[in-house]
């Protein structure tokens, strides 16, 4: 792996450790708390940026990967707690997943961060493109969530 891909990793992890570190005195009450004038909760915004980041690594590579399809009726564009149900994951579940998202993804994507796949809509063909991506989302729902624990 090259210098340029070992610092994309670093920021990802960076990045996801500072939104464990925001979420480290959030209860799992409060994590379900939609605060007048929002549309989501803490939960939600957590499960978003984890689902988001597979669908569009899914949306390139088309890879089987882990199961994302049950988490897009929770946390998909468009959704909202109110869809949640009891098999949605827990505020402590999402905390885990999180937190080994960024080691499973270079894990099985390390290697192929230059690999060239047809574009998607946007023009990414590269899972390189992919991650600056969606750690710029992850950035949108981090200030989010921030937003959410000042109203509770």
């Amino acid at each position: 792996m090259n210098q340029r891909h070992e610092v994309l990793f670093n920021q990802l992890n960076s990045y996801r450790s500072y939104i464990l570190h925001v979420l480290e005195n959030v209860t799992k009450e409060e994590a379900d708390i939609v605060p007048n004038g929002f549309n989501n909760n803490i939960r939600w915004n957590m499960g978003h940026i984890y689902l988001d980041q597979y669908l569009w690594i899914h949306a390139l590579t088309k890879d089987k990967m882990v199961e994302i399809e049950p988490l897009q009726t929770c946390f998909g564009f468009g959704t909202s707690p109110a869809h949640f149900t009891s098999e949605t994951p827990s505020f402590e579940e999402l905390k885990c997943l999180l937190k080994k998202q960024p080691s499973d993804i270079k894990e099985i994507y390390g290697e192929r961060l230059e690999e060239e796949f047809p574009p998607t809509e946007m023009g990414m063909h590269t899972i390189e493109q992919v991650l600056i991506r969606t750690i710029f989302h992850e950035g949108m729902h981090l200030q989010a969530i921030l937003d959410l624990k000042k109203c509770i």
